[in-house]
């Protein structure tokens, strides 16, 4: 290596000069690399890029499912969705809230012009019936929620509205399902009804689990209409369907910037009811006619001025079939047009919006100080408990079929000198009578004397107290528990006995509840209890659903009866009580062409400051050689079971007869529209 310092300095620039070439290189071809990729993106993918760029991303829009339908057992509608065409109007926004209000007024005036002169006259609409929909208060909604104003658009109407669409500032034309139910109002109460979405995820805990779903398809939507009660919410998930969506480009000036497409919604599965259309309507209308006529009538042993309510079910023995469920009055459930309910209509039906057989119900009463002077449609059972009462006098020993014993219209018990006196309806005593003459004669000091209190003096057994005991029995005969029938709020009754036993003793539990005083139960228990005394035992899950089908038709499930538990006696324990029912007492039989057992009830109640009301109640099955059908009827504030129940029961068994035949054969003799009276 040279120390030359000119050596040195040549040999440095030269590196120099090469490194800079090097340099000068690479920045060609880079820049060369560059001019060719924007050659590339400027003529070969500038197309395609700029429509992507167009094509920001793509909006999905969930589309709600159309609600499955709820046919009668023959398949008659009674409720039902259909497609339509809907007019919202949003009431405008401003500073000013009554300069808002009244655009709205004038708009009325404008959309009710159009539907006078483009609409179905059979669904004209005035102004104010255009403005009441408009809830310019925000009753129902608030203020930036659209109003349904009419659905069923007619083909002009929705053209007019289309075309003119600037003049009607806060109007749009909506596609939807809506929930249609039959005008007769068949088993309302049954059936149910529908809210928002919006308005019971929050509270109702069946809803609020909904708000997790992660399939899109099963997710609900804010303004989507669900059951809220009834078999409307028992079976909601299997009429609700699953979601359509229409999905669309949307560019990144956010319009629409390609063709739309829809994956149309499922339709929810169809439910074919045991209820008959025509015998649920004669139970409702037999209800109604009877309540009437025991308000006003002029036989003492008949009238009833305060029955205003009146609840019935009548269930097949063997298979658990409802098919008639009234709970009256009743109400038109299109009331909830839109998924909700106005003030003036709930204020005015309230009291008439739940089922009564299964949980209470009151009266139309206008203060809750007046409603607490009536009974609830829970009332006590009444006599109609001595059958059971008499099987478990046998099933325990303290008697015999046999055995008879002498009613003297009185029998006491308690210490002496504080004695409590139990007595016969009317005071009446019946001499020698055996289990089934306790039945026949409605015989409380029977009860009392050979049942209830044999069974406090014995004591407990294999550490059960007499009291439960009692208890044990009732919730064999589902007096107590739950029917199970899958009913939203179906109570079990209240039971008494419990707390008599705690307050005053169990002897008086045990003696009061023999003949019906300590225990109320629901129309539903009632019934249910009836069935298992008509088939021996058996207690059935009441039914609802014959089958499901799907859009296609296709039967999908058939519901198969459910024996929930059973009970076993002797025979003749059997033949004592139906010998006793057979020979009951009872107004509004006449002529009936069947043979049948019932049993009448008046069950007293202390209600407020009115001491002994009088509920009555009646129970009954036929025919009684082969029972087919079992009707259980109460009516609060009714009178004496025989006078203020047992009518409605005929009708009852009447319409099945009629429609469905007691004998399996429709008795075409009996067949009348609901409305008209069958010649005698």
């Amino acid at each position: 290596m040279t120390d030359d310092p000119q050596k040195r300095e040549i040999e440095n620039r030269r590196r120099f000069s090469f490194r800079l070439n090097i340099f000068f290189f690479v920045v060609f071809t880079l820049f060369s690399v560059l001019i060719i990729r924007l050659a590339v993106l400027q003529f070969v993918e500038g197309p395609t890029l700029s429509q992507e760029g167009m094509r920001k991303y793509m909006k999905d829009n969930p589309l709600p499912p159309i609600r499955g339908n709820i046919y009668d057992a023959q398949g008659y509608p009674i409720a039902y969705s259909t497609s339509t065409q809907s007019l919202y109007y949003t009431i405008q926004p401003s500073t000013n809230t009554e300069k808002s209000l009244d655009i709205a007024r004038e708009a009325a005036v404008q959309i009710a012009e159009v539907f006078n002169e483009f609409g179905d006259p059979d669904k004209a609409m005035t102004v104010d019936d255009v403005i009441f929909h408009m809830d310019l208060e925000s009753r129902r909604d608030i203020i930036t929620t659209p109003r349904r104003i009419k659905s069923g658009l007619t083909n002009g109407e929705i053209a007019y509205f289309m075309e003119n669409r600037s003049n009607y500032q806060g109007i749009d034309i909506v596609e939807e399902s809506v929930r249609n139910y039959d005008e007769n109002t068949i088993a309302v109460q049954l059936v149910g009804y529908l809210k928002k979405f919006k308005g019971v995820r929050v509270d109702n805990e069946f809803y609020k689990e909904k708000l997790e779903e992660e399939d899109k398809t099963l997710e609900y939507l804010e303004e989507e209409e669900v059951g809220l009660d009834g078999l409307e919410f028992m079976y909601q998930d299997v009429l609700r369907g699953r979601n359509g969506l229409k999905s669309y480009p949307i560019n990144n000036l956010g319009m629409i910037s390609g063709p739309t497409q829809i994956t149309y919604p499922e339709k929810g599965s169809d439910l074919y009811l045991t209820i008959d259309k025509d015998v649920q309507l004669k139970t409702e209308q037999a209800i109604m006619e009877h309540l009437e006529k025991i308000r006003t009538s002029t036989n003492k042993y008949e009238r009833a001025e305060y029955a205003e309510t009146g609840f019935a079910v009548a269930m097949e023995v063997d298979t658990g079939k409802v098919v008639a469920m009234a709970s009256m009055p009743d109400y038109d459930p299109n009331i909830w047009a839109g998924g909700s309910i106005s003030p003036e209509d709930y204020k005015n039906f309230s009291h008439v919006l739940s089922n009564g057989t299964i949980r209470p119900v009151y009266g139309p009463y206008e203060s809750d100080e007046e409603r607490n002077q009536h009974p609830s449609s829970i009332v006590p059972s009444g006599s109609v408990i001595k059958p059971l009462t008499v099987l478990i006098g046998l099933n325990e020993g303290f008697f015999t079929p046999s055995t008879r014993y002498s009613d003297t219209g009185i029998f006491s018990y308690g210490r002496k000198g504080y004695e409590t006196y139990i007595r016969n309806s009317q005071f009446k005593s019946f001499g020698k009578i055996d289990g089934a003459g306790a039945i026949r004669y409605s015989s409380n000091t029977f009860m009392a004397e050979m049942i209830g209190n044999p069974l406090y003096m014995r004591g407990a057994v294999n550490g059960k107290s007499s009291v439960e005991i009692w208890d044990s029995y009732m919730k064999q005969f589902g007096l107590g528990v739950s029917t199970e029938s899958g009913l939203p709020g179906e109570s079990r009754g209240v039971i008494d006995y419990f707390k008599e036993a705690e307050r005053a003793s169990s002897q008086s539990a045990l003696i009061q509840a023999s003949f019906g005083q300590q225990g109320r139960y629901t129309v539903l228990q009632l019934v249910q209890y009836t069935a298992m005394l008509a088939n021996r035992g058996k207690r059935m899950q009441p039914q609802f659903v014959n089958e499901i089908r799907d859009t296609d038709g296709r039967v999908v499930e058939t519901l198969q009866p459910v024996v929930l538990n059973t009970v076993e006696y002797p025979e003749a324990y059997w033949k004592e009580i139906e010998d006793g029912m057979s020979q009951v007492s009872v107004q509004g039989f006449e002529g009936f062409q069947h043979s049948f057992m019932r049993k009448t009830g008046t069950s007293e109640q202390d209600v407020a400051s009115r001491r002994n009301v009088n509920n009555a109640v009646f129970i009954a099955y036929a025919p009684a050689d082969k029972p087919k059908l079992a009707v259980a009827v109460v009516v609060p504030d009714g009178g004496y079971g025989t006078y203020g129940a047992a009518p409605i029961a005929r009708q009852i068994f009447d319409a099945y007869d009629a429609e469905i035949g007691l004998r399996g054969v429709p008795n075409e003799a009996l067949k009348t529209p609901a409305g008209e009276e069958a010649s005698e």
